[in-house]
Parts: C-alpha cells; structure tokens; sequence
C-alpha cells in the first residue's frame, strides 16, 4: 500500500530525500533564471531542514566550476560530494544514501542544474532502481529556457513526478497540525520566485 501512494505523489517525511545538484557560482552568468531558481531552491533545502529530510548535494568539477552558491545553507547536508559523471549517482552518493535509508528510501526530489543533463541522467538512474522521483521544476534550470522545457517533458515522460517546491512542502507536511507547521509559513508566506515556467 506505502509503494502505491508512492507512486501516486504521496511524500513520506521518513522515506524521502532530497538531492541538490550542481547549483554553483560559476554558471551564474551564463543562466538568466539563475537568481529566482536559488530562491526558490533556498526555501525548499530550508523546509527540508526543517523537516528534518535528509540532504545529498553534489558539485561538477569544482576545481574549475566552484561551490554551491553561498545563497544556499547546505550546513546540514549529510555530504557534499565532488563529481565529473554527469548524474548524481557516483559510488559515494549511492554509498550514502545506503547508509541514510537502507532498503527503506521509497522517493528523492530532485533539483539543481542543468535540467536537460545532469537532472536528467541522475533521475533516469534513480528510476531504473525503482525509486520514485520528483523534480522541482522552480528550483531547476538550463541555460536555454528550450532545453529546461523539453527536459521537464522528457522527464514527466519516463515517471517523473514535475511539481514545484511549495507543492513538496506542503505534500511533506500534509497537515496543519504538524510539528514543523509552525516554522515553515515564512517560507510560503510569499509565493515563490517567477522562474519563467508560465513563459515555456
């Protein structure tokens, strides 16, 4: 029953996982919905903190492409791992989230760039090991509005849930009478940033 509701976009507090991807400094100036993307991206790895979600984050070739950016509190993520294959999915992440979750992961939201590259192979791997997974289409981007377009598509095509970051708060939370209900209404007091969704 848990893996049909799972399969139905049900998000479970306890068997979710969030996974930050690439969103570094130096493909700021190439990506003109770079800024409304981190806000975006800022509330929700704060909703995750304060849902208590665990967090993975990786960086593509830091050496040359830096950090993520400073406008992101990624101080409780559960490792920051150095990367050149294109999907998340390297030996220590996968390494992590074993020992995170065991057999007991059922979904990972995933966010960051680019959409049509590394958000794309990351969720591909995630699927063909039978996890469920939601891309948060307000905290990812390409540089090309055409490419996050069509990747967004491509992604809802194979099995991905497409949503939003308020979308997973509020599935996470799923009651007013959660603990954490409490702290979250000032990060969904103000809508979140136009990303140019509406425009593709």
């Amino acid at each position: 029953m848990a893996r049909q509701l799972t399969k139905l976009g049900f998000l479970d507090v306890k068997k979710t996982l969030f996974l930050l991807c690439d969103l570094q400094e130096m493909f700021r100036p190439g990506m003109k919905m770079f800024d409304p993307v981190v806000k975006n991206a800022s509330k929700l790895v704060q909703a995750g903190k304060m849902l208590d979600i665990p967090l993975i984050v990786t960086e593509h070739y830091p050496e040359k492409l830096g950090h993520i950016v400073k406008e992101l509190d990624i101080s409780h993520a559960k490792g920051v791992y150095p990367k050149t294959l294109f999907s998340m999915m390297i030996p220590e992440v996968q390494a992590k989230m074993n020992d995170l979750f065991g057999a007991e992961l059922e979904t990972v939201v995933l966010f960051g760039l680019e959409s049509h590259i590394c958000l794309e192979q990351t969720a591909m791997d995630l699927l063909k090991t039978g996890l469920t997974v939601h891309v948060a289409a307000d905290c990812s981007l390409s540089r090309t509005q055409e490419d996050r377009k069509l990747a967004l598509e491509r992604l809802q095509q194979i099995g991905c849930f497409v949503t939003t970051s308020e979308n997973v708060i509020f599935k996470l939370m799923r009651d007013k009478k959660h603990p954490a209900f409490d702290k979250v209404p000032h990060l969904v007091r103000e809508p979140s940033v136009d990303s140019g969704l509406s425009k593709l």
